[in-house]
Order: structure tokens, then sequence, then C-alpha cells
């Protein structure tokens, strides 16, 4: 299977290294795009077995799937460039385009191309991203080739189009947010003694710990919140004290004002 990618830059060049460790694309099946030769080159440097070209009509010929990875406000001008090379009847065309809907991009591909909007996180660069999918005019097997495609990059959801802004909320935009607890976490263990390196790795480790939690177990947030909220303990004080400060509505207004 032969995959283009239009766009090398941090998205899309960690989409082509991401597959590059996977077993269901071979490296030198993967044609990565971009502006400059300095961006290519750090592709290269990954796996020099990855064909590179800062002509976008070169790397979409013959590709078996086509990933766009530019920016919304070029992705017009990008898909004019290359529709004369395009073949929607025997092609995948994948967008990580964020907010660019399956409309739009039917109006840009051809009614009848068959379409996947995908929205990862920044985490798939260390394969671990969680990545939603939509699609549109694929049938089951098509759906689970993408679906295994960013597996192996982390996990994939399979999700309505309507879904999708809620989705990269909590998925995407949610990597900030996660990452804003943390820094908050530290100030207060080094108000309480600890160096910046040792608050950071307690409370990493600790938001990654709890998270294997919900993932290896398949339980419910709050049933790990009982296993650590002792009766007059510290926790469930802590607990307390944060949502008397709005932590629980704090985190939902944030997460909802990404619509």
């Amino acid at each position: 299977m032969k995959i283009a990618i239009i766009g090398g830059g941090n998205m899309g060049g960690a989409i082509a290294r991401g597959l590059t460790k996977g077993s269901l694309v071979r490296a030198e099946d993967i044609a990565v795009s971009a502006a400059t030769e300095a961006t290519l080159a750090k592709l290269t440097a990954f796996d020099s077995r990855i064909k590179v070209s800062t002509d976008n009509l070169e790397v979409v010929t013959g590709a078996d799937m086509v990933i766009f990875a530019v920016k919304p406000w070029i992705l017009d001008q990008v898909v004019a460039e290359v529709k004369p090379r395009l073949n929607p009847s025997g092609q995948i065309y994948v967008s990580v385009v964020a907010g660019v809907s399956f409309e739009r991009l039917s109006e840009m591909l051809g009614a009848g191309a068959t379409l996947f909007r995908v929205i990862p996180n920044t985490a798939i660069a260390l394969g671990e991203s969680m990545t939603v999918v939509a699609s549109y005019n694929a049938d089951a097997a098509q759906e689970a080739l993408v679906l295994s495609l960013f597996d192996e990059m982390g996990k994939s959801l399979l999700v309505p189009e309507r879904l999708m802004t809620a989705c990269t909320a909590l998925g995407s935009c949610g990597t900030a947010f996660a990452l804003r607890y943390i820094r908050a976490a530290m100030e207060a263990g080094i108000e309480m003694g600890l160096y910046p390196y040792q608050a950071q790795e307690i409370v990493a480790q600790t938001v990654k710990g709890a998270a294997e939690l919900l993932l290896q177990g398949n339980t419910h947030p709050e049933a790990e919140i009982d296993k650590v909220t002792t009766p007059g303990g510290i926790t469930i004080k802590g607990l307390n004290e944060m949502e008397q400060a709005g932590f629980t509505s704090a985190v939902i207004r944030g997460l909802k004002a990404c619509r």
C-alpha cells in the first residue's frame, strides 16, 4: 500500500514517522511533500527510505491513500494543484485539517470520493495519540484499514462527523488541559518544598498511572477515586477543596468553549 502525505510538518511528519514504526506500511511506500527542503531533511534523517519531494504532484502519483496535513487556509490551493493526478475511484483521501467538513471536502475532491477526517493529538509523535476518525463514502474494510493505521500510533475511535468537534476538544485540545493540570500540581509541589524536577516527575507519572488504571482496567474514574478516598482522609479533603474552587465546572466550561 502506497501512502502520500502532503505536508511534512509537525503532524504530517509525525504520521510519516509513526507509519514507519508499524507493520502495515513499508517506509519505502511512504511519500511526503513539504514546502522546504529543511522540513524534508528531518524525515530522511529519521528514515532514509521515506520518499520526499517539494513537488506535491510527484508525491500523489500512484498513491493508494493521500493524507492532507496542511493548514486549513491552503487546502483549497493544494487540492486544486494535485487534482489532475488524483484518482477518486481508486484512492482514499484522509484529511487531518481541522474544521474542514466532509461537505467542503466533497466539493473539492468530488462527490463520489472516499473521505476520512482524522484528528490525532501531538502524542502521535510518541505513538500514544488518541485519534478520532469519521468516514464518508467508505465501506467497512476501508474504515478498518484507516483505524488499523492509526491504532499503530496510539488508539483510534470511529465517530460520526457531528461528534468531531466534541472529540477534538477532549482528545486534541485535551492534551493542553491535562498539561495545565500537571503544571498547576507541580506549582503546588514546589510550594510544599519539592524541586521542580521532582514535582514534575511525580505528577507526570501519577497522571500516566491514573490513565492506565482506566485504560487497562476498563473502570470508571469514580471507582478508582473511591479506592483512595479514605473516610476522613486527606484525599477527600483535597477533592472537596478543589470542587469548592470550581474544578469540575471549570473543566467542563473550558471544553465546551472549544466548540
